[in-house]
């Protein structure tokens, strides 16, 4: 582990190492960031864009002539993981944007990972080809077929070196299980099984079996009219298969286990904080709203995502979180203006380091939130390309709400809410990060003396 690995503050200087994406300042669509993802090694970092690609960046060995200069991340593979498609029956087109990327262990040379959209879940194998057989019998060089009447000498084929090429092929499509929007996709501890979850169900996969799913979670009422929250995030548990949890557009978490029972209709544990009637307002519920849920490494804790606030849960407390983290405050009086714009309603992600003792999650005006757990102590930083100097050190940022402005802050209504940081990444065990700023990504480190 690296040190100071626990204590951000205090010991961890983040600095700039490197930013992917175009300067230009007209941003299209089809390149906006929509997920990203470090693998199990931290070797591999993917993301997925809104025009259906899947681009994977592969760390560099360190050099020996600058020890201090540590390995950077370049491409390693693009490939069109998704494209646009219509749904006759229902006159809907599908999007080709995917919505999440989620790596499984290496179990040998080749990499695998799930991608998934709206509809279709796809399992990728990318590996490398560096040599190419020669010499068939049946064939010429040019690739064509020989006359078998001319082959009067048996050759056995050679490999030959050739440049490296790293190759993407789709193994499994996971089609026509949801009816409704794909938000989560998460790989079971027994690596045989993942699960995928829309609005309304959760269904379990095998990784074999691409024509059958299980259907796990099922909230849909026999009256739509009575429909009265979604299911927004799914994730199973790091280390017993049978334990997942899923949050909802309510602002609760149910822990279920699938040992109980074939249909988790009945929770094994349910989160929720009660409300202060104090702060009751018409913003509430849309506020309450999880957007994102995840597991700790470690397995005790759960955390979630709703507009304002991060909370952590033990799985041990069903009544109250054990930590509330203030991501942006200062927005609270901004609810009316963020409800016309639609702002109020971006899912913002959350991650855990290495080590489940600090937090990350985004904001707007390009700015992430950290959160030391343990000094509970939390800085602002910006992803900019202004600071995208080679080890430039990121200068914290504070947000002025009111009365006299200092110099290094920013008020609250300069704020630009167009550029929001909704997906972030911690590599799994350095103070190494990822986070998408619309069409750009930025990897932030720690610096080193």
């Amino acid at each position: 582990m690296t040190p100071g690995f626990g204590s951000l503050m205090q010991d961890v200087l983040w600095c700039f190492s490197q930013v992917k994406g175009t300067i230009d300042t007209g941003v299209t669509e089809a390149d906006i960031i929509s997920t990203v993802e470090f693998n199990h090694t931290g070797e591999l970092l993917a993301t997925g864009d809104k025009g259906g690609r899947v681009v994977i960046f592969q760390r560099e060995q360190e050099s020996k002539n600058q020890p201090h200069r540590r390995g950077e991340y370049n491409v390693y593979s693009t490939f069109q993981s998704h494209e646009p498609e219509f749904d006759y029956l229902k006159s809907l087109e599908i999007e080709e944007k995917i919505n999440k990327i989620r790596w499984l262990p290496q179990q040998n040379a080749a990499y695998f990972l799930l991608s998934t959209n709206d509809k279709t879940v796809k399992l990728w194998k990318v590996s490398e080809r560096d040599k190419r057989p020669e010499g068939y019998n049946l064939k010429d060089e040019e690739g064509r077929l020989r006359d078998p009447s001319m082959i009067t000498v048996l050759r056995v084929p050679v490999l030959r070196p050739m440049d490296l090429m790293v190759e993407a092929t789709p193994r499994r499509v996971f089609a026509n299980a949801h009816t409704y929007h794909i938000n989560s996709i998460s790989v079971n501890s027994d690596y045989e099984t993942y699960m995928s979850a829309d609005d309304l169900r959760i269904n379990l996969w095998n990784f074999e079996i691409t024509n059958q799913s299980f259907n796990i979670v099922d909230i849909k009422p026999a009256n739509m009219e009575e429909l009265t929250e979604v299911i927004t995030a799914a994730e199973f548990h790091p280390h017993h298969c049978n334990t997942f949890v899923y949050s909802s557009s309510k602002g609760t978490i149910r822990l279920c286990d699938m040992r109980t029972a074939a249909l988790c209709d009945r929770h094994a544990k349910f989160f929720e904080e009660p409300e202060d009637p104090s702060n009751r307002s018409f913003f509430s519920e849309i506020i309450s709203s999880i957007s994102d849920v995840k597991f700790s490494h470690s397995g005790r804790y759960i955390m979630t995502r709703d507009y304002l606030t991060v909370k952590v849960w033990d799985l041990n407390m069903e009544n109250r979180p054990i930590e509330t983290y203030q991501v942006h405050d200062y927005l609270r009086s901004k609810l009316c203006s963020l409800y016309e714009n639609d702002c109020i309603f971006d899912k913002f992600e959350c991650v855990w380091n290495g080590s489940d003792s600090v937090i990350m999650t985004g904001s707007y005006n390009n700015f992430f939130r950290m959160f030391d757990r343990n000094t509970k102590r939390d800085v602002t930083l910006e992803a900019s390309r202004e600071n995208s100097k080679p080890r430039a050190v990121l200068k914290p940022r504070k947000v002025c709400v009111g009365g006299k402005r200092r110099k290094d802050e920013i008020s609250v209504d300069s704020l630009d809410f167009s550029k929001k940081i909704l997906h972030t990444a911690w590599h799994p065990s350095e103070n190494i990060i990822a986070v998408a700023a619309t069409n750009n990504l930025y990897i932030f480190q720690d610096k080193v003396n």
